[in-house]
């Protein structure tokens, strides 16, 4: 049975969750309410910045919750009685209870090719991995993590300049696409979801700072793809003359790391020339 302007609550809050939105609302679909993270202090000066999806969201007048935990949104969620949940990046697993206050079953964007990469970093740990392809994939959420039945999945080639800012960008405008070419056929019921195999899933960890150092003596080839992975958060970083340094950007030269751009701590980003000559390196 086809639906009639169904309510669907969006879910996001990071980049990648931004084209998402963006698309459904483009499209003309019922978003009653948009759920994201608080504001968060960002950066030095750590201002109380937005998340994203607020800023999308505050553009077209949509009503916003930011919960610090989702499960304190629920009475508002039951007043709207919501048909469907698309979630994208959310940034915590929501639990069962949530789920089952929408009338269909919740869908999820996932940017890897499901079962491969579930788990909180799956653009980082396939540009670590040295993957030649990755994917998005449109699935229906359970109660265990990126577990569900995949409604639909489209690969796309990772360049081999892609960091993670460029790659997350690439996964957002095809999830964005992939859910808006397959929701009217989910909403009208006419999407047979297929189970994953489970017996080849594989896992991503969440990230910290500390995964960003570097031991330059290390695997030329596994740093160079760290830089790109760890771009721009959580960064890479050395100890270089007793002082912490960023690497932001680096290449291969006949099997070897060369640093291009670096950031000094409390420094600018600077060339790696600027910064030999600055340090007599």
């Amino acid at each position: 049975m086809k639906e009639k302007n169904p309510k669907i609550i969006f879910i996001g809050t990071s980049l990648f969750s931004v084209p998402v939105l963006e698309k459904l609302i483009e499209n003309k679909y019922n978003i009653p309410a948009v759920i994201t993270k608080p504001d968060r202090p960002i950066g030095r000066k750590k201002e109380l910045t937005p998340p994203p999806v607020k800023e999308v969201a505050l553009k077209h007048s949509l009503k916003i919750f930011q919960p610090e935990k989702i499960s304190s949104a629920e009475p508002e969620i039951k007043k709207i009685n919501p048909d469907l949940f698309i979630i994208a990046a959310y940034g915590e697993i929501i639990p069962e209870s949530i789920l089952k206050l929408s009338r269909l079953e919740p869908l999820n964007l996932h940017p890897s090719l499901l079962p491969k990469y579930r788990g909180p970093s799956p653009i980082q740990t396939a540009i670590l991995n040295g993957e030649k392809t990755t994917g998005t994939t449109l699935m229906i959420v359970d109660k265990e993590m990126d577990h569900g039945p995949i409604i639909a999945q489209e690969e796309i080639k990772i360049a081999p300049d892609d960091n993670y800012q460029t790659l997350e960008k690439k996964l957002a405008l095809k999830s964005a696409d992939l859910l808006i070419k397959n929701l009217p056929q989910y909403l009208e019921g006419k999407i047979k979801p297929r189970e994953q195999n489970h017996s080849q899933a594989t896992y991503t960890k969440m990230l910290s700072r500390q995964d960003g150092e570097i031991n330059l003596k290390e695997n030329s080839l596994k740093n160079e793809r760290m830089v790109r992975a760890f771009y721009p958060w959580p960064g890479t970083w050395t100890i270089i003359g007793k002082k912490r340094i960023k690497i932001i950007k680096a290449k291969i030269v006949k099997d070897s790391l060369v640093l291009e751009i670096v950031q000094p701590e409390g420094k600018k980003p600077m060339t790696w020339e600027e910064f030999k000559r600055g340090h007599n390196i």
